[in-house]
């Protein structure tokens, strides 16, 4: 799928498909910074400061299970949804990269 191969373009990705209960999992330095869980499903890990103003712009929405560690869920479910998909997950893979 585009998103996935999107993601994997970004530098240093690697991917672990069926990690546990997620689909992807999409790991930089060694650190899990995202997972897709199916139907463009996409839960994003951000430093705190970037989870808090991406739900305060609206941008995503909170995370059911684990939003005390930074994550967001972002539905990317067509064509229109990869550009703001890819903003988030590239602010992601910059924190975990260390870019940032």
């Amino acid at each position: 799928r585009e998103l996935r191969q999107r993601i994997l373009g970004l530098s240093s990705v690697t991917e672990r498909p069926n990690a546990g209960i997620h689909e992807d999992a999409f790991f930089v330095q060694g650190k899990m910074f995202m997972h897709i869980h199916g139907h463009g499903h996409c839960d994003i890990r951000l430093a705190k400061a970037d989870q808090e103003r991406i739900l305060a712009e609206g941008k995503a929405r909170p995370h059911r299970w684990a939003p005390e560690q930074g994550y967001v869920t972002f539905m990317a479910r067509d064509e229109k949804d990869l550009a703001p998909a890819m903003e988030l997950i590239q602010l992601s893979h910059d924190h975990f990269a260390g870019d940032r």
